[in-house]
């Protein structure tokens, strides 16, 4: 465009291009921004003092501690309580119980009738043969010298002993004097002969436990080392005492619950190859919240033996196992 003075120009642009492409406050924050950058990182240092001391002082707390104190290793699995001195009473003979002459607790005497079967049919046999032997000895005392009838005697006389013994049979007795414990039978039931009747206790019973502990343990198993014994459903009822016996192998699952027998096998849990492990407890009661309470055969719990322990140290580093260990050797 053409100026007074014949010379032309061009229009000044503008200096903000594109104005009305971008805010006006969105242009100064990012003026604003271009002006903080570089600006030095501003620390108090009243607080860096306090934090410098404080790991000061830990590591100085902390490195005694991690070159002395030791975590240890812990071999634990499932316990079960066992009263020694306890008898199982079998029955001899099936049959079907029609009394039981005792009850839980009480003591009874060295041949006291404990449990009877039903034995009309044993009944009846005796008392035919004891009824044809009073009559044939009768005419025997009349005729001595009859050697047939001597003969005759003799072979009833066996019968009736026979019958004597199988109607003995059908009444269970207590083999020694003891203490009545669990009765497993009831009138009215059937029960096959090698089956569990009751169990007796002796007059001063000990107590042990068994516990099955992971069977990768049994190297560093020993007699003598300390089980610490928890009983199921009570909080820290802690009963201390020593290995007194290890078994020589490894078993599987299924050897070992047979191992516990018939009435503790299902309600223990195993998953893997065990050891098993006897301790003997001091005392035939626990003490729990205050009170004591008396220990019972097929009682659950959990056994823990503490078989190594390693340096704290060698724990974050184990790369120092190996300097630890030329130390000792």
């Amino acid at each position: 465009m053409p100026g007074q003075d014949g010379k032309s120009f061009e229009p000044v642009a503008s200096q903000e291009p594109y104005p009305d492409l971008f805010r006006r406050e969105a242009l100064e924050t990012l003026v604003q921004g271009r002006q903080r950058q570089g600006e030095p990182l501003r620390i108090s240092p009243a607080w860096t003092r306090w934090t410098y001391w404080v790991l000061i002082a830990f590591f100085v707390i902390a490195g005694p501690f991690l070159l002395v104190g030791r975590i240890g290793e812990y071999a634990e699995g499932p316990a079960v309580v066992k009263i020694e001195g306890r008898t199982e009473i079998t029955a001899t003979t099936g049959g079907t119980v029609t009394s039981v002459d005792v009850q839980p607790g009480e003591t009874v005497g060295t041949g006291q009738p404990l449990v009877r079967l039903y034995d009309r049919q044993e009944s009846a046999e005796l008392e035919r043969t004891r009824r044809e032997f009073e009559l044939l000895l009768v005419r025997y005392l009349k005729r001595p010298s009859d050697a047939g009838l001597r003969q005759s005697l003799i072979a009833l006389r066996g019968e009736k002993d026979l019958a004597e013994a199988r109607l003995e049979q059908r009444i269970v007795r207590a083999p020694e004097a003891g203490r009545v414990g669990d009765i497993h039978v009831r009138p009215g039931q059937v029960v096959a002969a090698g089956d569990t009747i009751l169990s007796l206790l002796g007059p001063a019973p000990a107590v042990s436990v068994i516990v099955m502990l992971p069977g990768s343990y049994r190297p560093l198993l020993a007699p003598g080392m300390v089980l610490r014994l928890e009983l199921s459903g009570y909080r820290y009822a802690y009963e201390t005492t020593t290995i007194e016996a290890i078994g020589d192998e490894v078993i599987g699952p299924q050897a070992a619950l047979r191992y516990l027998g018939p009435e503790i096998a299902d309600t223990v849990s195993l998953t893997g190859p065990v050891v098993v492990v006897r301790a003997r407890l001091r005392n035939a009661t626990f003490t729990t919240d205050q009170q004591v309470y008396d220990l019972y055969d097929g009682m659950l719990g959990r056994g823990e033996v503490r078989v190594r322990s390693q340096s704290l140290l060698v724990l974050l580093v184990p790369s120092l196992r190996a300097l630890f260990e030329d130390r000792r050797g």
